[in-house]
């Protein structure tokens, strides 16, 4: 019992990976949210004043941050994303 499978120590090693993956993942991905919730309360023109073009060129940077996420996965929903439909 002190020498384990090659395939035990590779099972245990895929499963730690995984288990760094989620909770990396769920966490930058909730400081993620957070910020971009925190980017719409720039939207009370009471408090903020901003132009249309300020807000073009947030939501473009935001788009392009999404769609270089997209790319690094390999997303197939970018396949798509170009074409139009009604």
């Amino acid at each position: 019992m002190k020498y384990q499978a090659a395939s035990e120590i590779l099972m245990g090693k895929v499963s730690d990976k995984r288990e760094k993956f989620i909770r990396l993942a769920e966490g930058r991905t909730q400081s993620a949210l957070d910020a971009i919730r925190k980017l719409g309360n720039l939207s009370n023109r009471r408090a903020y004043e901003y132009s249309d073009s300020d807000v073009r060129k947030i939501l473009k940077a935001l788009r392009d941050a999404t769609s270089d996420i997209e790319r690094k996965f390999g997303s197939a929903a970018i396949d798509g994303a170009d074409k139009f439909k009604l």
